[in-house]
């Protein structure tokens, strides 16, 4: 069994304050006009949250030797796609979730369309601000690219699409195909991002590729996992949801332990793809445990 370690979660913490930091300076104050949809889009991204894809990418970074504020735009577009994800995720046509890191979804704080538009609003805000705050024209085109891969219709989107349509009955490929692109293509992404600021190497820029891949497979399946054992509280929206809904999930296909050992397996090809890079992995490493590890 894979345990949490507790120095990462303080890391975590850290780089969560960083990536805040940053954002404020990124995101329209909520005074501005109009003000309403500044709000709402505030209101969704600083409403918590652990900022899991910016310490990828910003890790991912440092461990090729760049920088943290080198990595900063493109962390801080992560989360807002993200959030943006969110925001829609939980809307009447989506998942109909009432409740976001414990307080109610952006459509229920505000209204439907105004979180539908707060939600397109991100995302435009997202590829800004790497065009805005990354300083080599080259980088912040390929931070671009790699960000539009992976929440388009060949990545997030489109995984979205295909969760929608999916049902229990699914197979294990089809199945992993919709966790794919639906959660791992932005962690790959994320990694990718972060190697990209860094200004390292193609080869390198794929090993962390297939990290944040692995990476983001394993996250789901604890995700599912958590769906079924944990509550409300615990982990800030309804629990429950995919079975209520006969969504396809790995413990509706092969139950809870067989689901956490798919997990740990994933992390393990996931810290194989790193393992050239010896001590300086030590934080990827740590990241993927406390992700397979968490309980909420």
């Amino acid at each position: 069994m894979i345990v949490r370690s507790p120095p990462v979660e303080g890391q975590l913490t850290s780089l969560a304050r960083l990536v805040d930091r940053a954002l404020e300076r990124f995101l329209p104050p909520a005074t501005r006009l109009p003000a309403r949809l500044h709000e709402a889009m505030r209101y969704s991204v600083f409403g918590g949250g652990k900022r899991l894809r910016p310490a990828l990418a910003i890790l991912a970074c440092e461990a090729l030797g760049g920088t943290r504020a080198a990595a900063l735009p493109a962390a801080c577009a992560l989360e807002i796609i993200h959030t943006y994800s969110l925001i829609h995720d939980d809307l009447p046509s989506m998942d109909d979730d009432d409740f976001r890191r414990g307080r109610p979804s952006c459509h229920r704080a505000f209204d439907e369309a105004t979180a539908i538009l707060a939600g397109d609003a991100l995302q435009a805000t997202a590829f800004g601000t790497i065009a805005r705050h990354v300083r080599r024209p080259a980088i912040a085109a390929a931070l671009v690219a790699e960000l539009a891969d992976a929440a388009g219709s060949e990545g997030m989107v489109g995984g979205q699409v295909l969760d929608i349509a999916g049902s229990s009955r699914s197979d294990e490929d089809s199945l992993e195909r919709i966790h794919r692109m639906k959660t791992a293509a932005m962690f790959r992404g994320a990694a990718r991002m972060g190697a990209i600021s860094a200004g390292a190497p193609a080869a390198a820029v794929n090993r962390l590729g297939i990290f944040g891949e692995r990476l983001g497979l394993a996250f789901q399946i604890v995700d599912d996992i958590l769906d079924v054992s944990g509550t409300a509280g615990e982990l800030g929206k309804t629990p429950g949801k995919d079975t209520a809904q006969d969504k396809a999930t790995y413990p509706a296909l092969f139950g809870v332990e067989a689901s956490r050992r798919r997990a740990e397996s994933l992390m393990r090809e996931a810290l194989k793809a790193v393992s050239s890079l010896g001590t300086k992995a030590k934080p990827l490493i740590r990241l993927a445990e406390f992700i397979v590890g968490r309980t909420r």
